[in-house]
């Protein structure tokens, strides 16, 4: 920026002909946030006249002024001051931001502001032009507007900026239009038609600029094209505003019909002065700088920079990257724009239209620094003038338009050129599906090695390889978010004391996550907010409740339920938050949060207080949960034993026509049935008694050891919070659902302690469904523990109960577990029967699961008994029947059981293929129990097979599995392994 004057090169200057800034000497100074620089403004424009507190807050905030206005007024001077006036503390004041009675003066040295030198420029021109020195008029014009660095203000917010950016802007197209008319005076006609095109085309109705280009027309021999202006403006001015031409533009018309030869330039046009002659077109470069660190998407900036070079026909290419915020949607949009710089060499247009933001940019404010940019002095006035004339300039061009952070098409549609060669790339956090013909990518999360790429750039590479575990820990609990591993990378590359697990471990908590995603003015919580700001009430709700429970991906129902409407409604807010890109959608009526988008909107919910409506939002999805579950039940096990519920749904659930409908639902919807569980037992009393009936009905139907775990981790939290609400029957309930737990996981201490505990907490005298199921449980765990003569009492018990009950079903199952307490008392005669009486009650049923237990049972008894034959033929129907219900945990245990009996008939190829395939399964799904017994058949029937080694390793393993469980299997196969170690090795068998 020139200014007139003499001013020491350390001297202040101040810029408002364009965007607010300031230097001293050559260092740009920091003015600081948007209403401080408000406050500058309105100093600067004052020219060193106070203005009061209450004139700089009205200027500043209008009628939205905050209660604390003054106080951050008087911080605004403050840290101006110590911009202007760095050493003020420690040396006399400069005197330049004074305070004055009530309120502030800027004195600014003579020429230290563009304005003051833009004016006495326009001064000095009139004088010279009243002289009739039109040269030297000309070429203070040409400097004075020299001095413009685009539209004034941009940026700088209230009402008194808004004011003064509509008087500079006239005040500019004013001088123009002057400058135009000497220039005229001086021969230079040819040289201002271009010129005065763009500025009439800018400002239409703008008549003095129209007879400007009529003369100049004229004078270069375009009659006709002189007369056209006329015409349009004609018809303008009559459809706009119903006038016809004013004086000056008729008369004009009317001389040019004449042929008045007053019309020619009295003077010879001299050659044209050095500031005259136009300037060459600069190709803009206003590309945001590339990141040095960028990582990973090879792939998808090969896909972006291949359709952005491949227009065709007169389409313009347009390519449109949404996504959450802290994607990096923009990093990778600047860093394709710089990989396209050759192949558009008429330049790059960059804006950010804050689109997330509360004040989104004005598509006419937009244009008008567009058309700066692109050498238009000045822009029309409408934003479709401008849209136009912006089209016009790019006709004939090839350039790369980045439009970064839109908020909606319409928005962004008077930025697309109009013809081909150019390209469009745009940025937002919506899907733009409106823009016709766009191509339209989804920015996701990076992939684990990619996030791992950068983290490693930032950091160092050599400190993540000594901690690569703790690194992709990291880069997990930042949800693979480019932002979020940028901002925990950074954290850690500034602290060298850290290692990578101490970062690891602070992320590791939930609660305090985003607390730590944040670093100096980048944050993801910020980034997130700035989403969510933009969504509709209903909208905002439903991305808060939704997050209520910690499920992987919630189905259409679930939705409905938490948000207490209809599906139809549900699906309404759930696509609008997925359009958002507050919410997921990768199948078709199942919606999921990333997990730092959940995290956020958890934090609402606690900031908003409002734990009623989350409670009963939870209580709805609980009740739909538990009802869908007990329908379930239903179809995959009817008529068996359930045990009565706590709490009755409010809803009677999904209906589910068949078993292969009940056992897909719940496949589908197990992990969110697990995330409601774990949130409900927290919560309190009538939330807890829902999650625990979840549990028991779950148990039913759900045999796998791999969930024990974590249903144990839910179930203990569960048991504290019972005994706190002194809720006895709850609390019976969570004990028999461990004591299960601990029995399928091969605890059978444990097992025993909880359910003698469930059993004390229960009435002695009561014929309930959970006595009966807490009496059974404990006599298998004792059959386990070899102790059938204390497990018959208990299997006599729940026998008498389930009679007393009419359950039928359940009957069959007693019987058969009965069976197995006669065999290990050589009740042999009466196991048998027992156990034939349970399948035919089985079969009769014609419940297939209750059919596949007893055939189960009556396959361990009969092999107890001696009949392997049959017992074999009884366990590959038992284990067709699992394998058809998919019970992948009874597929073991039927196999393994079928093994020892081929084993007895000598079929030890047989034996060791059923086996092997048992001890699959149970390694698969970590059966302790059934992995014992198939490491035992498969021993044995290697050692008949002749593999010794491989078969005395598979003993020692089933007896390790055996003692660890303390069950008397681990007798037997202790002597086995004794043989094989006195007894010579054998050839292998022919």
């Amino acid at each position: 920026m020139e200014l007139q004057g003499t001013v020491p090169a350390d001297a202040l200057r101040f810029q408002v002909l364009g965007p607010v800034q300031a230097w001293r000497g050559e260092q740009q100074l920091a003015l600081g946030s948007p209403q401080q620089q408000a406050v500058l403004t309105a100093l600067l424009l004052s020219q060193g006249r106070p203005v009061t507190t209450d004139d700089l807050v009205d200027g500043v905030w209008g009628e939205r002024t905050p209660p604390q206005a003054v106080a951050a007024l008087r911080t605004y001077i403050s840290r101006l001051r110590s911009v202007i006036e760095p050493n003020r503390a420690v040396r006399k004041p400069a005197e330049i931001l004074v305070s004055v009675s009530d309120g502030y003066a800027l004195r600014v040295p003579d020429g230290s502001l563009d304005l003051t030198s833009f004016e006495r420029q326009v001064a000095e021109a009139a004088d010279a032009r009243s002289e009739g020195d039109f040269r030297t008029s000309h070429e203070s014009l040409l400097a004075a507007l020299a001095l413009w660095r685009g539209r004034p203000l941009p940026g700088v917010p209230g009402p008194y900026a808004e004011a003064q950016r509509a008087r500079l802007s006239e005040r500019q197209i004013t001088v123009a239009e002057e400058r135009c008319a000497v220039a005229l005076e001086v021969g230079l006609h040819a040289e201002v038609v271009s010129e005065l095109s763009a500025l009439a085309a800018a400002h239409p109705l703008r008549e003095r600029l129209r007879e400007l280009l009529m003369l100049a027309l004229y004078r270069c021999g375009r009659q006709a094209e002189s007369l056209g202006v006329y015409a349009d403006t004609r018809k303008l001015l009559i459809e706009e505003l119903g006038v016809e031409p004013g004086s000056g533009l008729a008369a004009m018309h009317g001389r040019i019909l004449a042929g008045d030869p007053a019309l020619m330039p009295a003077v010879t046009a001299a050659p044209p002065l050095d500031a005259e002659e136009p300037a060459a077109f600069v190709p803009p470069a206003q590309l945001p700088a590339d990141v040095s660190d960028f990582s990973g998407r090879s792939k998808l900036v090969s896909e972006l920079r291949d359709v952005l070079r491949g227009g065709s026909g007169q389409a313009v290419v347009v390519t449109s990257l949404a996504g959450i915020g802290g994607v990096g949607k923009t990093t990778l949009a600047v860093h394709v724009a710089h990989r396209l710089r050759p192949d558009f060499p008429d330049g790059q247009l960059y804006v950010d239209l804050r689109g997330a933001g509360a004040s989104p940019a004005d598509p006419a404010v937009v244009l008008g620094d567009f058309l700066h940019t692109l050498g238009a002095s000045d822009a029309p006035d409408s934003l479709d003038q401008r849209a136009a004339l912006y089209r016009s300039l790019l006709a004939d061009k090839r350039m790369l338009i980045l439009l970064d952070n839109a908020r909606d098409a319409r928005q962004l549609m008077p930025l697309i050129p109009g013809v081909s060669g150019n390209a469009v790339m745009v940025t937002s956090r919506s899907r733009l599906a409106e823009i016709p013909g766009a191509h339209l990518v989804d920015i996701e999360e990076l992939s684990p090695d990619e996030a791992l790429a950068l983290f490693s750039a930032i950091v160092g590479h050599e400190r993540v390889a000594a901690e690569p575990e703790a690194a992709l820990a990291v880069v997990a609990a930042c949800g693979f978010l480019p932002l979020a591993v940028r901002i925990a990378a950074a954290r850690l590359a500034s602290r060298p004391r850290w290692s990578v697990s101490d970062l690891a471990r602070r992320l590791a908590d939930q609660r305090n996550r985003l607390q730590e995603l944040q670093l100096g003015n980048l944050a993801v919580e910020t980034t997130i907010g700035l989403g969510y700001a933009q969504l509709r009430p209903e909208e905002a709700r439903a991305f808060r409740l939704l997050s209520v429970v910690d499920s992987p991906d919630l189905p259409l129902a679930a939705v409905a339920a938490l948000l207490g409407t209809d599906e139809q409604t549900a699906e309404d807010l759930a696509e609008a938050l997925v359009e958002a890109n507050m919410l997921e959608c990768f199948t078709p009526g199942r919606y999921r949060y990333h997990d730092l988008l959940r995290l956020f909107a958890q934090r609402q919910n606690q900031k908003l207080g409002d734990t009623e409506q989350q409670l009963a939002a939870l209580l709805r999805l609980l009740d739909l949960l538990l009802a869908t579950l007990q329908n379930a039940a239903r179809v995959i096990e009817p008529d068996d034993m359930l045990t009565e519920l706590l709490h009755t749904p409010a809803t009677p659930g999904l209906r589910l026509a068949d078993s292969t409908a009940g056992r897909d639902w719940l496949r589908a919807e197990l992990a969110l049935v697990l995330s409601a569980v774990e949130t409900a037992v927290g919560q309190p009393a009538e939330l807890l008694r829902p999650g625990v009936d979840l549990v028991l009905v779950l148990r039913a139907l759900v045999e796998d050891p791999t969930l024990g775990p974590r249903i144990g981790r839910a179930l203990r939290t569960a048991a504290g919070h019972a005994q706190a609400y002194r809720d006895t029957a709850a609390l019976a309930r969570i004990r028999f659902a461990l004591g299960h737990l601990h029995r399928m996981a091969g605890g059978l201490t444990e097992a025993e302690d909880a359910l003698r505990q469930s059993l004390a907490l229960q009435d002695p005298e009561a014929c309930t469904h959970l006595r009966l199921s807490v009496a059974n449980e404990l006599a298998v765990v004792l059959i386990q523990a070899g102790r059938p003569a204390e497990a018959l009492p208990f299997y006599q018990q729940a026998h008498a109960i389930s009679r007393a009950l009419g359950a039928s079903i359940g009957e069959a199952r007693l019987l058969a577990n009965m069976a197995r307490a006669y065999v290990g008392l050589d009740r042999h005669e009466e196991a048998v029967e027992s156990a034939r009486a349970a399948v035919s009650a089985a079969r009769t049923s014609g419940n297939t699961p209750c059919l596949a237990d007893t055939l189960y049972q009556l396959g361990v008894v009969l092999r107890a008994t001696g009949s392997t034959a049959e017992a074999a033929e009884v366990l590959r129907e038992a284990h067709q029947l699992y394998q058809s219900q998919q019970y992948r945990f009874w597929e073991g245990y039927s196999l393994a059981r079928l093994a020892a009996c081929l084993l007895d008939e000598g079929q030890h190829a047989g034996a060791a293929s059923a086996a092997e395939e048992s001890l699959s399964i149970a390694q698969e799904i970590d059966a302790a129990y059934c992995q014992g017994l198939a490491n035992a058949a498969l021993g044995e029937a290697l050692l008949e097979l002749g593999q010794p080694s491989r078969g005395l390793a598979c003993l020692q393993e089933a007896h390790s599995v055996f003692t660890r469980l303390g069950v008397p299997e681990a007798s037997p196969v202790e002597s086995l392994i004794s043989q094989q170690h006195t007894e010579p090795s054998s050839p292998p068998a022919p």
